[in-house]
C-alpha cells in the first residue's frame, strides 16, 4: 500500500503526516471510518477540490477503504505545536470554546465531540491535533458556508453555523497550538456519549 498511495504523499506527507503546505491536512492516525468517508465524499463531488475528485473518480469503494485503513494505521510523531500571532486574549476565548463551548449560543465544547484529548474516536470522529490554524480556519469557514457537508444530520455544519469569524480565529489558534498528547490514538468506538446525534458518526 506504501507503494500504491505515492499519489497522495506529495500533499500529505509519507505516511500522512503532513507536508509544510499549510492547507493539506495531516492524515495519519485519524480513525478509517472518517478518512473512508471524506474519501467518499470527494469521489462523489460532497466535497469539492478538483485535484481530490479527479484522483478518486474511478477508484472502487474497497480501494477506498484500504486507503483509509493504510492512513489509519500510521503514527509518525505529531508536529511541534504552531506559533501563534493571536493575543492572549483570543487564545483564551479559542480554549474556552475547545474546553466548554457556550451554551448561551448552543456551541457544545469541541472537545465533547472530539474527545477530552482531542485526539477523535472511531470509527468516524477526527482528532484535531496536527493541524494547522489556516487550515482549520478554511475548514471551519467550509462548514458555516455549506460548502462542505456531511451525513444528515449534519453536526458539523449546524455547529459551525453559530460560529463568528473572531470565534473561527480563536478556535484555530487556540487547536494549533496544543501539544501531542502522551497517546495520540483516537479513543475507542463508545468511549465517550456524544452531545447530539451526527449522521457521520454510525450508531
Amino acid at each position: 500500500m506504501a507503494a500504491r498511495v505515492e499519489a497522495c504523499t506529495p500533499c500529505h506527507g509519507n505516511k500522512g503526516e503532513g507536508t509544510t503546505d499549510v492547507y493539506f491536512p495531516r492524515l495519519a492516525g485519524k480513525p478509517a471510518g472518517y478518512l473512508y468517508n471524506q474519501l467518499l465524499a470527494f469521489k462523489n463531488g460532497r466535497r469539492k477540490y478538483p485535484p481530490m475528485n479527479y484522483l478518486l473518480e474511478y477508484l472502487g469503494d474497497q480501494y477506498l477503504q484500504e486507503i483509509a485503513d493504510y492512513f489509519a494505521e500510521q503514527r509518525p510523531p505529531l508536529p511541534a505545536p504552531a506559533a501563534s500571532e493571536v493575543s492572549a486574549q483570543v487564545m483564551q476565548h479559542g480554549q474556552s470554546l475547545v474546553a466548554r463551548g457556550d451554551p448561551a449560543r448552543q456551541i457544545p465544547a469541541c472537545g465533547s465531540c472530539h474527545g477530552p484529548g482531542l485526539t477523535g474516536m472511531e470509527p468516524g470522529i477526527p482528532g484535531l491535533l496536527g493541524l494547522r490554524p489556516n487550515y482549520i480556519s478554511a475548514q471551519l469557514g467550509a462548514w458555516r458556508y455549506g460548502t462542505r457537508t456531511a451525513k444528515a444530520p449534519d453536526c458539523m455544519q449546524q455547529v459551525a453555523a453559530r460560529l463568528t469569524e473572531a470565534d473561527v480565529t480563536a478556535v484555530a489558534a487556540y487547536l494549533a497550538s496544543r501539544p501531542a498528547p502522551i497517546n495520540a490514538a483516537p479513543a475507542g468506538k463508545g468511549a465517550y456519549v456524544l452531545p447530539f446525534a451526527c449522521g457521520s458518526e454510525p450508531d
